[in-house]
């Protein structure tokens, strides 16, 4: 039963998830906080963070950990082939159909309108992840460090050029 949880979690995920990694976090963050119950916010954030300093696609680090400390081997493999083989299969599928579209303006305009989905998405993701940060920072803290991030993106991207 647990195995067919994890199965459906990841595969929903790896359905829905348009644009990568980065787009699909916020599905994988609705089933396994939200419908599952398997971790809290701060956790799922914790995995996240983690995901992200290792080399590799990011959804199959997340889904992988999840998998594993959900269900074991098996949940890891369960996880990891939810997300991967429907995405293998649809872009497949996609891109073939795509590719034989390409040239008309509804599916330039489709294409063009999933960016803006994408990144509400991922704000609302960021805004969810600030309010929990929120509880164990001081907001001058954060602020700092906004201010550290942005002046050192601007130095940096200025040596550049």
């Amino acid at each position: 039963m647990k195995q067919r949880d994890i199965f459906m979690a990841f595969f929903r995920s790896g359905m829905l998830g348009y644009g990568g990694g980065p787009s699909s976090i916020p599905l994988v963050h609705r089933e396994v906080v939200g419908t599952y119950k398997w971790m809290n916010d701060e956790e799922f954030g914790e995995v996240v963070a983690l995901a992200n300093t290792l080399p590799g696609p990011l959804i199959t680090k997340i889904a992988g950990y999840i998998g594993f400390r959900v269900g074991g081997g098996l949940g890891c493999a369960a996880a990891i082939l939810a997300v991967s083989v429907p995405t293998v299969i649809l872009m497949i599928a996609l891109l073939t159909t795509l590719a034989h579209f390409s040239e008309y303006p509804w599916v330039q305009g489709m294409t063009r309108a999933m960016m803006p989905v994408v990144g509400v998405m991922l704000g609302i993701l960021a805004i969810q992840f600030l309010q929990t940060a929120a509880k164990g920072l001081k907001w001058p803290v954060i602020l700092a460090h906004v201010v550290v991030i942005g002046v050192l993106t601007t130095l940096l991207e200025s040596n550049r050029r």
